[in-house]
């Protein structure tokens, strides 16, 4: 793992984290957009744990810039900027994951392992932009890839990215749990999955629901 903040304390509070795992290391530390490209490049890390707002090559232009040359380095943006177009941004410029600074300790390593796996993983606060936007654009657009989902499957598979249990998604709905069910196994067949979390992750990579 590389860490790279502008500011030396807060690269110390994750590193503290991030050193209680036993199959987790940080192998450098970076101020810098630049030093961030530099160093993934050397080393090719696993994982870059990247701030947006950071000094000359900004974050967004060090995530392009590691992803050309580092593809299979997943980079996980962990920042104070929450709003929906640094989400998107990010996202579109090759982040797997997305962070605010206030998510730490179990979170952060969650993340870490999702998009080593090869997932895709956002803070609640970076999933809700992501749904909003699904709600209003994604679902009306012809330009969207994959199969294509009736209303209520669209509206399953937003709560369900909102991290909602199928009793939950039921109340929001008004429906049976069984009703739900139903819906998630038909959304898994047409999304070609076995599991709620690689639904959203295809669902985010087909574009259905919009970044």
């Amino acid at each position: 793992i590389i860490l790279v903040d502008d500011h030396p304390l807060f690269r110390d509070a994750v590193k503290r984290v991030l050193d209680r795992e036993h199959d987790f290391k940080v192998v450098a530390e970076a101020g810098d957009g630049q030093e961030a490209v530099r160093l993934a490049v050397e080393l090719r890390p696993s994982v870059v744990i990247l701030d947006i707002g950071l000094r000359g090559v900004s974050g967004l232009e060090a995530v392009r810039q590691i992803k050309a040359e580092c593809p299979t380095t997943a980079v996980l943006a962990l920042t104070v900027h929450d709003d929906a177009e640094h989400v998107r941004s990010m996202l579109q410029g090759g982040a797997s994951g997305f962070l605010t600074k206030d998510v730490l300790g179990g979170e952060i390593v969650e993340a870490i392992r999702r998009v080593v796996a090869g997932e895709i993983y956002l803070c609640a606060v970076a999933l809700r932009h992501v749904v909003d936007s699904a709600i209003s654009t994604a679902h009306t657009s012809s330009e969207a890839a994959g199969p294509r989902l009736t209303t209520r499957e669209f509206e399953v598979l937003s709560l369900l990215a909102q991290g909602l249990s199928n009793n939950e998604i039921a109340q929001r709905l008004g429906v049976s749990t069984r009703t739900v069910k139903g819906h998630l196994e038909e959304l898994f067949a047409k999304l070609e999955v076995d599991s709620r979390t690689a639904a959203v992750t295809a669902a985010l990579r087909l574009g259905i629901l919009g970044m």
